[in-house]
């Protein structure tokens, strides 16, 4: 059974704006434009697509925020804008650029009032609690002030207080911007144990690709309000024929590097960028490089989601001009 369901869903706003010193006008914006889609227990998906592309309406429509225009929306059995105290105990919502923790508040207290506010029975929330202070490293930081901490330790115990009520669904909303590599790591091992070991759904919004393709089997790409794929990340890329680079610093300035498989795009000195298909694994790149080149240094960089979407969408406009040329040609025979 689907724990989300999304049904013919759009979400419109009035924009108004002044069209001289005494007029002004009003125009629909349709943010979100005809979803549908399911999401089953247990599944990570990634949500992605550009700014303004309608993620955050629709996790705001998912949690009961904001109530959409058309269509029909389930989420664990409940809709959203009607039973809105009801599904706040079946999710969790973590939003990356603000805090549900309370600011001058020891982290401890922080947790304390989230189990009040769930009414979560003391040993469940004793339970909880201790397997995300184990998991995340928060045992230090208990009598911490919110504002005290950094952005990582923030972001851990943000984690942590939307979970301690054993959400069936959590919400993520760019979870990881702005952390370092270590912080980054810690969240993501966690946020795999929460699916994986205790069978949490997850809807992940983000715009680091790393995320979705350390976290998640299927990916939802949204443009424009509308899906527009929706399968594996190695199918995205696919489509999109999109591509990763490998930027390699040499120990001195070399004529372009030949390896299988990947083709030089830049050159500066000892550094060059050579772009492999995004669907390949950089591990046998990297060990020819290595094997073949004086190598001082390496990194590999994600292709941008607003880049594999431009080409999907390039991809769609050729395909449907090569189906309109040929629905042409048989009209005309």
């Amino acid at each position: 059974m689907a724990l989300i369901e999304v049904d013919g869903v759009s979400r419109t706003f009035t924009v108004r704006a002044r069209a001289g010193r005494f007029r002004r006008t009003r125009r629909e914006v349709r943010a979100v434009d005809g979803l549908d889609f399911t999401v089953e227990e247990g599944e990570c998906v990634g949500y992605i697509g550009p700014n303004g592309a309608g993620k955050s309406t629709t996790v705001k429509m998912l949690t009961g925020i904001l109530v959409p225009s058309a269509g029909r929306l389930r989420v664990a059995g409940v809709d959203p804008a009607r039973e809105r105290v009801r599904l706040a105990h079946r999710i969790g919502v973590v939003f990356g650029q603000r805090t549900t923790l309370w600011w001058d508040l020891p982290l401890r207290d922080s947790f304390e009032l989230v189990r009040r506010v769930y009414r979560v029975p003391a040993d469940r929330f004793r339970r909880n609690l201790d397997r995300c202070l184990e998991m995340l490293d928060l045992g230090p930081l208990l009598d911490t002030p919110v504002r005290q901490l950094s952005l990582g330790q923030r972001m851990r115990g943000d984690l942590a207080a939307a979970l301690l009520h054993d959400p069936r669904v959590l919400y993520l909303d760019e979870p990881t911007i702005g952390l370092d590599v270590v912080s980054r790591n810690r969240v993501r091992e966690f946020l795999r144990e929460v699916n994986t070991g205790h069978g949490t759904t997850v809807l992940l919004t983000t715009h680091d690709l790393t995320d979705v393709e350390r976290l998640c089997s299927r990916v939802m790409v949204i443009d424009h309000g509308r899906v527009v794929h929706d399968g594996g990340l190695a199918e995205l890329h696919a489509v999109g024929e999109s591509e990763r680079m490998l930027v390699v610093d040499l120990a001195a300035p070399h004529p372009p590097v030949e390896v299988a498989g990947a083709r030089v795009v830049r050159v500066e000195g000892p550094r060059q960028w050579l772009a492999f298909p995004a669907s390949r694994s950089a591990a046998p790149l990297v060990a020819e490089v290595a094997a073949r080149y004086p190598l001082v240094d390496l990194s590999v960089r994600e292709p941008a989601i607003e880049d594999v979407i431009a080409r999907l969408y390039s991809g769609e406009r050729a395909g449907a001009a090569a189906g309109a040329g040929e629905g042409a040609a048989v009209r005309s025979g």
